[in-house]
């Protein structure tokens, strides 16, 4: 069987309003916060000084918030097996899962066939969790939690280089199934 050498994809997050919310409540924190001290100076000159020093540490702080947001995934297939990590602001990088290939018992687009199963861990690095239309949802076994769930987005280019190491049935049922 021939197979890829290397794949890879990199898929980045959408933002969320929950991303929203933070970067709104790390700004406005870094503007109430200093203003407390400076009020507070006019009993205790030298708290001044201390809401001048917080709001220098407080731009890094959200600055560092802000760019913490930014999060990536890694789809890589390297051989025989599935690699997935997950990129925070081009700074921290780490691995969520790798996979065996053949490993691989299903592999749906729609969550219908996975949402009432229960698994023992669920690994999520998709583009939009609440795209449930879109997303991939694959089920495998891992030595160490048993049944699991991988949420992702692969690229043909990832399903094509997975392709010669995953079962017949799966190969036929994403490959050959309602191809006309």
């Amino acid at each position: 069987m021939e197979g890829f050498g290397f794949v890879e994809q990199v898929v980045k997050r959408d933002k969320t309003a929950k991303n929203m919310a933070i970067k709104i409540l790390a700004v406005t924190l870094l503007i109430v916060i200093p203003l407390i001290f400076v009020f507070l100076g006019r009993f205790v000159p030298y708290l001044v000084m201390v809401g001048f020093f917080l709001f220098i540490g407080g731009i890094y702080v959200v600055w560092w918030i802000f760019t913490s947001q930014r999060v990536e995934y890694e789809y890589s297939i390297n051989g025989d097996s599935l690699d997935v990590h997950r990129i925070v602001s081009l700074r921290k990088r780490k691995k969520i899962c790798s996979i065996p290939i053949k490993d691989i018992e299903s592999m749906k687009l729609g969550d219908s066939e996975v949402r009432d199963r229960n698994f023992r861990k669920v690994y999520v690095a998709a583009k939009n969790m609440n795209d449930t239309e879109n997303n991939r949802y694959a089920v495998f076994v891992e030595p160490t939690y048993g049944k699991c769930l991988l949420v992702f987005n692969p690229n043909d280019d990832i399903l094509n280089a997975m392709k010669p190491y995953m079962q017949r049935e799966l190969v036929v049922e994403l490959f050959y199934k309602n191809k006309k």
